[in-house]
């Protein structure tokens, strides 16, 4: 086959792909056996004037055989060589093991992680602190709609993870082989197939929910097991590592291989193996809010003219601001065309907000993390201080709201002014239970908001509107990435040690997102594998 990078066409252009790679080959289309999309990404930078443009990498399957004399003819063109052949990764052995592996946490590493050992016969053992995806979804609208909060199934605990109730978004900034076979097993278990190749995929909370519960049956059918409302609340370690682990503080499962998936918000986690010893430091993360605006907005700032048109996906923005007079950053983050802002508390009279989108992003509105980098410098060098830090700043948004689980809500116009009350919003705040207009400086650290204040105008700027006085914020955004790292080998993925145990994914400060957690998770399975292999 024949690879075909930056292929450029207008975003309407009718001709069909094998018609584009026809001409791009300077072949008759009857040439051309078959067209898969590796790749393809919207462009909107209007170059000269010209229109929006669909950027593909196509990869052509000729009749006869064609490729060799087709390559020498367009030796030339960087854009036009082989396709790649994929390459089968070396078979591992399934290994012997005394006791089955445990696999703390179903969110996205620990899912890859039990999914990767089970299809090695090593019938893994999940224990997930929440519920199943189908009772967990109950839970949330339960809270969501006035209800009690339950500590143990809500949007950052429970089957699939933080990830599952967000927008699904698959891009992440690693570069790894991994990546397509994490890929294929969304796809396996109903993830829809154009997240093989569109630059930007999700997958969206809704279908979430159906791709988590299969990879779940997936696991089962292979051998393993999984268990909700496991919370493992010890662990017991000896001079050789792990022994055991303590479920639900009263029953004990004999375990000399834990892998600890545990996500970004298990604070008792951190203090239990804090407590046993277990290595880890303070690690920078980001805080701050959640912005508002109409999605038609977003649309109008990204594609012009052709806003709205069917062809074109619901748009996104990625803006960065360095503030010139202490260096320190602010950005947006967790970008949610056509979504939600969601009460993502974890903990009683906290509040804690997040971004969700379903599949279709047709909310009408597009709302975005706006973070302010923290450093260790900022709360101290002990390990939890940045995890304390949260508690305090989600106790105030609490207390701001209403101590009703409302969120504290403040226009960008009164933010910047130094006044709170209005109500006059540009697009009605989607959170839910509830808001209260209230001022967000009374629950955010000076150097957030002054690095706020900073940063609103100069996205303004970017995007022209973005700014508007009535654009709701809405607090607090604390849980960007985890505070902690748990410090594990770089090659073995063992933590530092202790001998057996596996920290993996963002709850031990090594992924950020639901595509780098999951292939972590795979990296630290495999690590394994091929330590305790016979070849």
């Amino acid at each position: 086959m024949i690879r075909i990078r930056n292929l450029a066409v207008p975003f309407t252009e009718r001709a069909s792909l094998e018609d584009l790679a026809a001409k791009r080959l300077m072949l008759p289309p009857q040439q051309i056996a078959g067209v898969v999309i590796v790749r393809k990404a919207v462009d909107a930078r209007r170059y000269h004037g010209a229109p929006i443009q669909f950027v593909y990498i196509l990869d052509v399957k000729l009749e006869g055989k064609v490729e060799k004399k087709v390559l020498q003819k367009l030796r030339r063109d960087r854009n036009v060589e082989w396709a790649p052949v994929p390459q089968a990764p070396a078979p591992i052995p399934a290994p012997h093991l005394e006791r089955r592996p445990v696999v703390v946490g179903f969110g996205p590493a620990g899912m890859f992680a039990a999914l990767t050992l089970a299809r090695h016969g090593c019938e893994p053992l999940v224990l997930e602190r929440g519920n199943d995806v189908d009772t967990r979804h109950e839970d949330i609208e339960r809270f969501w709609r006035g209800g009690a909060l339950n500590p143990q199934s809500n949007v950052q605990f429970g089957e699939g993870g933080a990830g599952t109730f967000s927008d699904g978004k698959l891009t992440t900034r690693i570069n790894d082989a991994h990546m397509k076979d994490v890929i294929e097993a969304f796809v396996a278990a109903g993830a829809p197939e154009e997240i093989r190749y569109l630059h930007k995929p999700h997958i969206g909370t809704d279908i979430l929910r159906e791709v988590v519960r299969n990879i779940r049956k997936e696991i089962i059918r292979l051998g393993g097991t999984v268990r909700f409302g496991a919370q493992v609340t010890d662990v017991e370690l000896g001079e050789e590592g792990v022994e055991a682990v303590i479920v639900n503080d009263e029953e004990r499962i004999e375990a000399d291989v834990v892998f600890f998936g545990i996500g970004h918000s298990a604070r008792d986690t951190y203090r239990m193996l804090l407590s046993r010893g277990v290595a880890m430091e303070a690690k920078p993360f980001a805080m701050g809010v959640r912005i508002e605006h109409p999605q038609e907005f977003i649309d109008r700032a990204q594609y012009g003219e052709d806003a709205g048109h069917p062809l074109l996906p619901v748009a996104d923005y990625a803006l960065t601001y360095k503030d010139p007079a202490t260096g320190r950053g602010a950005y947006s983050f967790c970008m949610c065309p056509g979504g939600f802002v969601v009460a993502a508390a974890s903990e009683k009279e906290r509040v804690v907000t997040n971004g969700m989108s379903n599949y279709r992003r047709d909310s009408g509105i597009a709302n975005s993390a706006l973070l302010v980098q923290v450093a260790p410098a900022d709360f101290g060098q002990e390990v939890l201080a940045g995890m304390a830090l949260q508690q305090k700043l989600e106790g105030l948004a609490f207390e701001l709201g209403g101590r009703n689980y409302f969120a504290p809500v403040q226009t960008v116009g009164d933010f910047l002014a130094g006044r709170s009350g209005s109500t006059d919003f540009l697009t009605k705040p989607t959170y839910a239970p509830g808001v209260r207009a209230a001022d967000l400086h009374r629950c955010l650290p000076d150097f957030i908001t002054k690095t706020l204040t900073g940063a609103l105008p100069y996205f303004d700027r970017k995007i022209p509107g973005f700014a508007d006085a009535g654009a709701v914020m809405t607090g607090v955004e604390t849980r960007s990435s985890a505070p902690c790292r748990i410090r594990r080998d770089r090659e073995t993925f063992v933590a530092e040690a202790t001998p057996g145990l596996y920290p993996m994914g963002e709850g031990a400060g090594y992924a950020g997102g639901i595509m780098s957690a999951a292939v972590d998770g795979m990296k630290a399975a495999l690590a394994f594998l091929h330590q305790n292999v016979q070849y």
